[in-house]
């Protein structure tokens, strides 16, 4: 519970109405306490931090103006979310964000009438609140409708998609533009220039302000003022661009500056039509280390406020991803065809020492997943080697260029797919669900999921030789400890590995579920094969195992539903052989936050789960390798 002594304000609001009720010039206060509280919470549990710091004003004057939740209150991207999440009933949850059971690291409409939309990929604010929009306007309904988009979000293809369509059919909506000049990373981008523009440009828009108060609107100076302020306004900000899409342009103001802030919001409250409200923040706002370290704090562990984030030794053994940076670097040494390509992941995605390295072959392209696809397979056409290095749930949102402009020309573009299978902590919005599901079905595609790190670094090294389109998907964190060998060695394509042979009953494991599926394998005597490839499979081997073997097992840390498994079953129905078959994987429902350790564990694919499944599909060839053994 909140401690009522030293958050005075915050103790007293459990609700937006609450806040509403506050007077304009305690709102620094509760600001203040805000911040406080919010460096408290993180830096006890850990999570998103310096999105957050960044706007915790804005989230005070947005609650405090608007009467949410019936004032529709979209948050873009959703790790933004923290202080309207302590501001909006849940303050004293909110060091179970991002725990099993505890709160959603992101909005979430079944957790909280004030979470509108479900916001975990960026910039689909302004599209779902112009949506609403329009729903209540058809409605006769004269509720407002807000999207805050920022940390990066504009420079999504989707945002002016979203902006050049409200700027036509013209609805009363409001979208705040929170300019922090960040993503994860530093922004990019010729739109980042021009925000940087606006931030050099107060001066001149205050001036412009006292100008247009002090001229009549209808002298021939007025006149000419606006004349010369719509020219004016075009070097300095980037209001000519919005205001030319439709949307009415106000800013840029100083978005930790509540009472100009109070005063904007209640400007553009009531304007009809499209408004645009741009304002400039700094990520990490009100905490030293996080506003000079901006990168680093985006999001923490749990830390010691007074000291900060200490920076943890290197692990024991490389993740994944280390494994990818390091062959990433190596590939380009050896071939000077390849091209690293990045939506705006250089960090997470494992680039950062490939972007030092190689800063001439190195793209980051923004948010803009769609466009980094196509760009690659641009790429490919004049004789490049592109790598697309990118999460598996960001993929999903490239699916029609990695189907139309990739894989139907069979382009030669190799797609690093980090974060694949259970990814623990982030949730649903993130969980690499669905790739090999979606990926299968393509034609030319070929896909690969290692077992451990050695395998990881050959799959890399096949793929980018492989001409045409090739997939390699690995999970997040570490693998089983394998040595890495540093020849950039291939596998036999469609070949997968026997590791282990025995009796009446094959598990036939791909990825990252080797590991227990082994222990198993050993206490049942059953033949354990390492498939290494998904398209294609290694149909020789899965029809020699169905003339020897009673069942089988396929083990996956993929959807059940057309993944993996399904292509065993698929093999088998091909050449007509009926076998008993059981599918391990991840179940047809959204799996909820937690560790990945407990989320492997809900989807029944840690040992006790594998081991249960097998046993009870399966209890007359366990009882007789209980027998034999």
């Amino acid at each position: 519970m909140i401690d009522h002594s030293r958050y005075p304000h915050l103790a007293q609001i459990d609700a937006p109405a609450d806040l509403r009720r506050v007077p304009d010039a305690e709102l620094p206060a509760v600001a203040d306490e805000l911040r406080r509280y919010l460096i408290e919470s993180v830096a006890s549990s850990g999570g998103h931090f310096g999105a957050g710091l960044g706007v915790v004003e804005l989230t005070v004057a947005l609650h405090h103006v608007f009467d949410t939740p019936h004032d529709r209150l979209v948050w873009d991207v959703g790790h933004q979310c923290y202080p309207h999440k302590i501001l909006t009933g849940r303050r004293d949850r909110i060091t179970t964000i991002k725990k099993k059971d505890g709160l959603a690291p992101f909005p979430r409409r079944e957790e909280s009438e004030y979470d509108t939309f479900g916001v975990g990929h960026s910039s689909t604010s302004i599209s779902a609140a112009l949506g609403m929009a329009i729903a209540a306007q058809r409605k006769g309904d004269a509720r407002k409708v807000v999207a805050v988009i920022g940390d990066g979000a504009m420079t999504a293809g989707m945002a002016f998609e979203a902006l050049n369509h409200g700027g036509d059919v013209a609805p009363n909506m409001l979208v705040v533009l929170n300019d922090n000049g960040m993503s994860i990373s530093e922004n990019v981008g010729a739109l980042t220039k021009m925000m940087a523009r606006a931030m050099a440009s107060r001066r001149l828009n205050a001036v412009r302000e006292r100008a247009k108060r002090a001229l009549p609107r209808e002298s021939f100076l007025g006149r000419f003022f606006r004349n010369w302020e719509e020219h004016a306004k075009g070097m300095f900000v980037p209001s000519t661009l919005f205001e030319e899409l439709g949307f009415h342009y106000t800013g840029p103001i100083d978005g930790h500056d509540l009472p100009q802030l109070l005063h904007a919001l209640r400007t553009v409250k009531n304007l009809p039509g499209p408004q645009l409200l741009h304002v400039i923040t700094t990520k990490g706002k009100g905490y030293a280390p996080a506003e000079q370290e901006q990168i680093e704090y985006h999001a923490v562990g749990p830390f010691d406020p007074l000291a900060g984030v200490v920076k943890k030794a290197a692990p024991a053994k490389p993740t994944y991803t280390d494994i990818f940076s390091e062959w990433l670097c190596d590939m380009a040494a050896a071939d000077e065809r390849l091209l690293g390509i990045t939506p705006a992941m250089r960090e997470g995605s494992g680039l950062v020492r490939f972007s030092k390295e190689y800063p001439s072959r190195y793209f980051d392209v923004a948010i803009a997943e769609q466009h980094a696809v196509t760009l690659a397979a641009g790429m490919a056409c004049e004789g490049a080697k592109p790598v697309v290095a990118i999460y598996s749930t960001f993929l999903q949102r490239a699916y029609d260029q990695a189907i139309h402009d990739v894989a139907l020309q069979n382009l030669d573009v190799t797609f690093a797919i980090d974060r694949a299978g259970v990814v623990g902590p982030d949730g649903a919005t993130h969980s690499g669900s669905f790739d090999l599901s979606f990926l299968r079905c393509l034609p030319n595609m070929l896909i690969m999921a290692p077992a451990d790190e050695n395998e990881c670094r050959m799959m890399l090294t096949t793929g980018f030789r492989h001409c045409g389109p090739a997939a390699i998907r690995y999970p997040r964190g570490t693998g089983p400890g394998a040595a890495v060998r540093k020849e950039l060695d291939t596998l036999p394509i469609g070949k997968a590995e026997l590791r282990r042979r025995g009796r009446n009953l094959a598990i036939l494991s791909f990825g990252a579920m080797l590991a227990p599926a082994a222990v198993v394998a050993a206490e049942l005597d059953a033949t354990l094969v390492n498939m290494r490839f998904v398209k294609p499979l290694d149909e020789a081997l899965i029809l020699e195992l169905a003339k020897t073997h009673d069942a089988f097992v396929t083990v996956e840390d993929n959807a059940i539903a057309g993944g993996a498994g399904s292509g065993v079953a698929e093999c088998l129905a091909a050449h007509g052989l009926l076998k008993p078959i059981l599918h391990l994987g991840l179940p047809d429902l959204y799996l909820e936050h937690g560790s990945r350790e407990e989320v492997l564990s809900m989807a029944g694919l840690d040992l006790p789960g594998i081991r249960n499944a097998i046993r009870a599909r399966f209890p007359q060839l366990a009882s007789v390798a209980a027998s034999a053994g």
